[in-house]
């Protein structure tokens, strides 16, 4: 099997290491897949990934896209997102949406991947929930309840968690957690960013 990958540098190692069996072939540019057209399959894991034009693309494709959505773009049936935040890649279970044929199966199969299909809608099921428990802490923080670093203690002691909130921001980065608030929060009031998130988004 064939594959090929857009990503940044950790993420290639990643994905590679799944599987020493699969000939993968490092791309950096989109542009670029055209010229690789006997592969089984394609990766884009890089942040922009949705505003990509497949079209051109008959194999199946893969999409890091957690906060849009498949139908806001149009993309062909051959194209699936998956959850390609930091630290989540690397679980064994990928949350996906879209048409899933039995080349996407076998891609994900080959290496050595499990799947779970959610709905063609933002945020998938565990970046939604973790956007809260983030931007909840947010708000704790900016009511003077306690620190970052009291909070994470807290919520691992309490909850069980392998990483508290303030943690897992680092991990993901603050600007997907505000795009994914955005995006929940046209339809849900209750997503609406805590302001101290806002400001700490917008000053980067």
């Amino acid at each position: 099997m064939k594959i090929a990958i857009l990503c940044n540098e950790d993420f290639s190692l990643y994905i590679k290491s799944l599987s020493t069996s699969i000939d993968w072939i490092t791309t950096n540019h989109i542009s670029e897949w055209n010229d690789f057209s006997d592969v089984d399959g394609y990766f884009n894991l890089n942040e922009n990934a949705w505003n990509e034009n497949y079209s051109h693309i008959k194999k199946p494709v893969f999409i890091n896209a957690v906060s849009n959505t498949l139908k806001e773009s149009n993309h062909f049936s051959n194209v699936v997102r998956m959850n390609g935040w930091n630290g989540f890649i690397k679980r064994n279970v990928w949350e996906v949406a879209g048409n899933m044929s039995q080349q996407h199966i076998d891609i994900l199969n080959a290496i050595n991947k499990s799947y779970t299909v959610t709905p063609d809608e933002p945020g998938f099921i565990a970046p939604r929930i973790l956007s809260m428990i983030i931007n909840e802490a947010y708000f704790a923080k900016e009511q003077n309840v306690s620190t970052d670093a009291e909070i994470d203690i807290a919520m691992k002691l309490g909850t069980n968690y392998p990483k508290g909130p303030f943690e897992w921001k680092a991990e993901i980065g603050i600007s997907n957690i505000l795009m994914l608030l955005e995006n929940l929060c046209k339809s849900d009031i209750r997503y609406k960013p805590s302001q101290l998130l806002v400001t700490e988004a917008t000053s980067l």
